[in-house]
């Protein structure tokens, strides 16, 4: 019986980041859930105690060396790679999955790794494994919305999408902020990225618990919503305070500063020591409320809302819920989002979702 016909709990499967915030949550989960995930780092030690308290085989091996990596992960079903930021570790790991044959998974927000996913399209269909980032609240939720909508309103030409989530950061979220404000704002216009001012453009949106001033972010969904709906205009928005707002457009003035390793280097390692990720008690006090607009060439409108779990929970079983899907089914290789790998009612399946309601 081979890796991807069995069941979720017999088959090996690895967790890559598991000293991470997230990637312990999932370990923590998948174990309540009856699995047994291999976990791994780049230090074995690091991964080691939470192994051992666990009852899991850790292993450590560095990215730097794909053939390495691709050695590490041989034999491996499905890799979450949970160790951001993802724009150091998703090609490398990518490319090992894509050499081992092992599906690739991971939790990222980042424009950069979807795109790099999708033009890997060709070398997963061939190695017959699927490459699916973002399968937590980065991108689950609005990806399912935006699939929602297309089906819809399908003559769609634009689409706007957006969440109201009072999570906090990780370490590791905090860290892939301050690379993404370096690049300033993204938006999707006649199919293509472009880069824009950070708050580019602001509105008022009722994400779903009353209207608010909101600005546009560079989040995934400019990359991702394209592939699952082919929209070609796109934008992201997020509620920001007045004193937000301002402090996010006087920092496309220093934002080439930002661009400086030194001065990444030097807010990275101060979030390393002050940030930590909301414990279990306040997560579980803080749902979060999604929104999406879509609207045609003659004005037509169709708005979807839905309420889900916190962005951290819903991570930790969004992503388990698209393991389980690879174990359950057998997709074609390629490069997959989430709601054209699972379907767009992934998100209401989740715990503590609500309906996807669409309006006019």
């Amino acid at each position: 019986m081979s890796p991807q016909n069995t069941k979720p709990h017999e088959a090996p499967w690895m967790i890559y980041g598991a000293n991470g915030y997230t990637g312990e949550l999932i370990a923590r989960e998948a174990v309540r859930r009856g699995q047994k995930p291999t976990l791994a780092g780049r230090s074995q030690v690091k991964v080691q105690a939470l192994a051992d308290e666990l009852g899991l085989e850790a292993i450590g091996f560095s990215l730097d060396d794909a053939n390495e990596a691709a050695r590490q992960i041989k034999g491996m079903a499905v890799v979450l790679n949970c160790a951001g930021p993802f724009s150091a570790t998703a090609e490398p790991m990518m490319n090992a999955c894509i050499k081992a044959k092992a599906h690739y998974l991971d939790i990222t927000g980042e424009i950069e790794v979807f795109e790099l996913a999708q033009s890997l399209d060709a070398h997963a269909r061939s190695a017959g494994i699927v490459i699916c980032p973002g399968v937590g609240f980065d991108v689950i939720p609005t990806d399912c919305v935006a699939a929602a909508l297309k089906s819809a309103l399908p003559d769609a030409t634009h689409l706007s999408l957006g969440f109201d989530s009072r999570s906090g950061f990780s370490p590791g979220t905090a860290k892939t902020s301050v690379e993404g404000l370096a690049q300033g704002g993204k938006v999707r216009r006649d199919g293509e990225i472009v880069t824009v001012p950070l708050a580019y453009e602001v509105r008022k949106i009722d994400f779903g618990d009353g209207e608010k001033d909101a600005m546009t972010i560079p989040w995934g969904d400019v990359s991702t919503a394209y592939y699952s709906t082919g929209i070609p205009n796109i934008d992201v928005f997020i509620p920001g305070s007045p004193g937000m707002i301002k402090g996010a457009r006087r920092a496309n003035y220093i934002r080439p500063l930002l661009g400086f390793q030194f001065v990444q280097k030097l807010i990275k390692a101060r979030i390393a020591k002050t940030v930590k990720g909301p414990d279990e008690e306040t997560r579980a006090k803080m749902p979060t409320y999604v929104w999406g607009e879509a609207s045609n060439a003659r004005g037509d409108k169709k708005t979807a809302r839905i309420k889900t779990a916190n962005g951290y929970s819903l991570t930790i079983t969004g992503s388990l819920a698209v393991i389980e899907h690879l174990f359950e089914t057998r997709p074609e290789g390629g490069a997959y989002t989430p709601s054209k790998l699972v379907g767009p009612e992934l998100v209401t399946r989740l715990p503590e979702s609500g309906e996807l309601q669409i309006s006019e």
